[in-house]
């Protein structure tokens, strides 16, 4: 655990919206040898895909969670985005009033954040107002799932995962983003209507 301490230590503070000190493949590179061996395979299900796509091809999907990781921090994390993702798919299916396009309804939990910035995200014309509205809330989601103790694992995780929201915004352009926030919701929508995923009921 001493290295835990001495590598969390020495990085630097992440601000939303700075850009990135690193990149977070250096990020990996530099933390991976400094952690426990199971602690160093887990840096490559940090992601913020909630459900990588070689899982999905495997007949999992966004209908239910990822598989567990062995890491609470990536799991909850998996199922914030998951939950933040479901309740962008319904909306966007209640007001495009696409037929038999219901998607799956999204978890009760964890339902408070994630709804809420999809409120506000499907309240703006924007593309580049909703994405940084979106980014925004997974930055506070991950500093909430990080909890308080700044020199264990989760800081090492919550770190990486900042870093590549930071990668993400510093490359971010706005006909980039547009493209992004509609393909978020196709995604979902056609893995509704082909079947992939089972259709929710409405409430």
């Amino acid at each position: 655990m001493g290295s835990y301490y001495y590598l969390a230590s020495q990085l630097p503070y992440l601000i939303y919206g700075q850009t990135p000190p690193m990149s977070s493949a250096a990020f990996r590179d530099l933390a991976r040898p400094l952690l426990g061996e199971s602690d160093a395979a887990l840096l490559d299900l940090v992601d913020f895909d909630p459900q990588p796509r070689k899982d999905r091809e495997d007949g999992h999907s966004y209908a239910d969670n990822a598989p567990a990781s062995g890491s609470e921090f990536i799991d909850r994390w998996r199922e914030w985005e998951r939950s933040l993702r479901l309740n962008l798919a319904r909306h966007r299916a209640i007001k495009s009033k696409r037929e038999g396009a219901a998607p799956v309804e999204p978890p009760v939990f964890p339902a408070d954040a994630a709804a809420a910035a999809v409120k506000a995200v499907v309240a703006t014309e924007s593309a580049l107002e909703a994405e940084q509205l979106l980014d925004k809330a997974r930055w506070s989601a991950i500093e909430v799932l990080q909890g308080n103790d700044y020199f264990d694992r989760n800081t090492i995780f919550a770190y990486l995962l900042k870093l590549i929201l930071l990668e993400r915004k510093a490359s971010f352009k706005t006909e980039e983003g547009f493209a992004e926030y509609k393909s978020l919701y196709a995604s979902i929508l056609e893995d509704v209507e082909e079947g992939v995923l089972p259709v929710g009921e409405p409430k």
